[in-house]
This record gives C-alpha cells, sequence and structure tokens, in this order.
C-alpha cells in the first residue's frame, strides 16, 4: 500500500473494541480516533493502543478531512442517523449489523452511498471463517449437486435469566427484533452466501418467554451480565434493589421454516435463553451429491455426507481446500482461526477496495459483504416480523 488509510471507530463496548483489535492487524490501516458514549470511555480504550484523540460527539471526527473511514459498533438504532452522516460527510462506512432497524432507512443508506460513490460494508463477518469458505467452494463446484434444504440454528445462552441484561434487550436502542436482527440475520446470511439462493418466503413464530426483566441500575457491557447478576446455578446475589423490573418487547426465541429459489426449502431457530450454548451457529446443507455440516464452536471441522461413499471430517488445513477458499486460511493446519480472524479477513477485503489493491486471484478484493446486504437481511427480518404478528406465511421482497 502506498497510502496509510485513517479510519476512526463510533463505539467503546463489546465491538468497537473487537474492530480495534481487528484493525490493529492491517498493517495498511491506522486508527487515530474513536468516539464513545462519553469523552472517558472513549479516552479509556484509546489510551492502551496510542490513540489521543477520543470524543463523545461523533460529528467532531466527522468534520476532519484526514479520516477516511468510519466503523459504526454502536446500538442498532444509531446506526442509520450515524452511518447517513459519515456518507455525506464523504467518509467510507463500515457498519455492525443491522444496517438500521427500519427498512426504508436501510434502502436511503444503499442510495447515498451509490450516489457518493463511497465504499461501504456490514460486518457479517461469520461468512468469512475458512470452512464456510469451503462449503461456498464446493457448491460452486457442483460437489453438493442440487440444494434441497439448509437447516440449522444459532444459539446462545447469555440471556437465560431474568438478570441478564444489555441494551438489545429494548426496542428502544436496539430496534423492534432483537434475536432475530441480532444473529439469525447472520445465519440466514450464511446461508444464502453459501448456496446461492435466497430466501423467498418465509413463516416465523417469534417468543419472548421474559416478558420482564430485572434490568440493572450499573451499566453493563455485551456478554458480562453473567458475571455480575447471578451465580451458576441462577440464584440473584444482588438482591432485587438493585434492579428494576422492566417490560421487554423484544423476542428470546425464533423459528423459521422457509423457502429458497425454485424448490429449496429449510428450518432454522435462533435462540440467546439456550442454557450451554455460548456461541453456537450451525448449518447443514443437503444436496442430491452431498451434505456439508459446519458449527461455529468447532470452526476449524467441516461434514462432509454422502449416501454411497464414507463420511469425512475435514479438518483446516490450507493445501487441501478449494484454491478460493485457501485465501481465507492464512495460518497452517493445526492452527484454529476463529472469530477474531474473521473480522481481520472481512477488514481486509474492505480496505484494499478503498486503496485499490488487489489481494489475489483467489481472495477477491471486493468480496465483502455491502450495504446491499445489509439491507436483504433487514427484508428478511421485516418479513419475520409480519409472519409472526400475521400467522401466516410471508414473502420476502425483492426489490
Amino acid at each position: 500500500m502506498e497510502k496509510t488509510i485513517r479510519t476512526a471507530i463510533f463505539g467503546t463496548g463489546f465491538m468497537g473494541r473487537v474492530h480495534l483489535e481487528a484493525l490493529r492487524r492491517l498493517q495498511f490501516v491506522e486508527v487515530v480516533a474513536i468516539a464513545g458514549r462519553n469523552i472517558e470511555a472513549a479516552r479509556r480504550l484509546g489510551s492502551g493502543f496510542s490513540i489521543v484523540k477520543g470524543t463523545a460527539d461523533f460529528r467532531d471526527i466527522l468534520s476532519d478531512p484526514a479520516i477516511d473511514a468510519i466503523h459504526i459498533c454502536t446500538p442498532n438504532a444509531l446506526h442509520f442517523l450515524m452511518a447517513k452522516a459519515a456518507l455525506e460527510g464523504g467518509k467510507h462506512v463500515l457498519c455492525e449489523k443491522p444496517l438500521a432497524t427500519r427498512v426504508a432507512e436501510a434502502e436511503e443508506l444503499v442510495a447515498l452511498a451509490e450516489r457518493e460513490g463511497l465504499f461501504n460494508c456490514v460486518c457479517h463477518n461469520l461468512r468469512y471463517y475458512p470452512m464456510v469458505q469451503q462449503m461456498r467452494r464446493m457448491r460452486e463446484a457442483g460437489e453438493l449437486g442440487e440444494i434441497l434444504a439448509v437447516q440449522g440454528t444459532y444459539f446462545q445462552d447469555w440471556l437465560l435469566h431474568e438478570t441478564d441484561w444489555n441494551w438489545r434487550v429494548e426496542a428502544e436502542a436496539g430496534g423492534p427484533s432483537r434475536c432475530m436482527a441480532d444473529i439469525g440475520s447472520h445465519w440466514f446470511d450464511m446461508a444464502e452466501h453459501v448456496t446461492g439462493l435466497r430466501v423467498n418466503s418465509l413463516s416465523a413464530d417469534l417468543q419472548t418467554f421474559y416478558k420482564t426483566r430485572k434490568r440493572p441500575k450499573h451499566s453493563s457491557e455485551t456478554f458480562s451480565s453473567k458475571l455480575s447478576g447471578t451465580d451458576m446455578l441462577g440464584i440473584n446475589l444482588l438482591g432485587t434493589k438493585d434492579y428494576l423490573d422492566t417490560p421487554v418487547d423484544t423476542e428470546d426465541y425464533g423459528g423459521v421454516i422457509f423457502s429458497m429459489g425454485e424448490r429449496t426449502h429449510g428450518s432454522m431457530s435462533v435462540s440467546q435463553v439456550a442454557a450451554g450454548r455460548k456461541n453456537r451457529l450451525s448449518i447443514e446443507i443437503s444436496g442430491t451429491r452431498a451434505s456439508v455440516g459446519w458449527n461455529q464452536e468447532r470452526p476449524d471441522e467441516l461434514w462432509i455426507g454422502r449416501r454411497d461413499a464414507a463420511n469425512q471430517l475435514l479438518l483446516k488445513d490450507p493445501p487441501l481446500l478449494k484454491p478460493e477458499a485457501r485465501a481465507y486460511a492464512d495460518l497452517p493446519g493445526g492452527h484454529s482461526e476463529g472469530y477474531d480472524d474473521t473480522f481481520k479477513q472481512v477488514f481486509r477485503r474492505f480496505y484494499a477496495s478503498i486503496s485499490g489493491a488487489p489481494i489475489s486471484a483467489a481472495g477477491g478484493v471486493h468480496d465483502f459483504p455491502t450495504f446491499v446486504d445489509g439491507l436483504r437481511q433487514l427484508k428478511i427480518v421485516s418479513a419475520a416480523l409480519e409472519s409472526n404478528r400475521t400467522r401466516s406465511w410471508v414473502d420476502v421482497s425483492e426489490n
């Protein structure tokens, strides 16, 4: 790279730190500023990474002509406002999912980014595990045959107890959907990315098991609630005086049956109250020639199933992967590549596209999810909400 790209991060919570640490692994990108909910939080996060500029007003960063790109890692309700302002300020934008909380907002951002000619990305990073790319390339090579069925789950347990709390629980901060928008969007993005098919209709059942949760009077970071509110048996340790009973109108669980393409069908479920499942996205794709199955908690393994031959368990080893999938694995066999590495792969391609420098013929400079993909997932989430409300099948809009 002839020029270092200067970027900034909006958000100082769990995702802000994940983005910051991944960006530090790219030699041609420099993080120069952080915007947080207050200036102390911004400076505290930046201090460990020698980032001097911290602010509580993201507009201070947008007014700096030396900053090329923005990462938006804030609560969902702020995504549209910040992304729009950044695009209007001439900045390239990488936004955490969901892109917005409403389809109309996402459509506006897609149009604005195209009009301004700016690079844009939605962080559906889970596409970029090497073994997920191997599934995709096997399908492209015809090794799976015609896809007949797609099924799977995305289960977590970090909101299992009524004392578990996070800003995502509140529709005002996270949007009208929690579980489907937060993790269901990752599952559907992966399903469409790997199969090359589009969900065209669905029927959804969404459930809120805790109509009221105990909101702590102190703030807590994502995934940290289980360390502060309860013991291992879920018994409240802090006492009711430390909580406020708060109504909840976002879902803890969702189940969806759907159709894809001309005759492919599938089913999936998502849950943030599944005891013991820490971050388990599982997907199985059944074709007329072979099936493949992958589990995020065992990311270096790919199950390959066959009718008339022995099944296989393929372990990640770059020389044994399809050449196109090999470009997403930086470490040799026996050296695991996990969650944090997927961010590096997305960011590398996003910034290489900005600079115009190719990665490799197999790597695909522009192979990253854009605002168009973010809009796509919002349409699926919107259809799931409508289906649950009407108790009926709903078509997923393509336009």
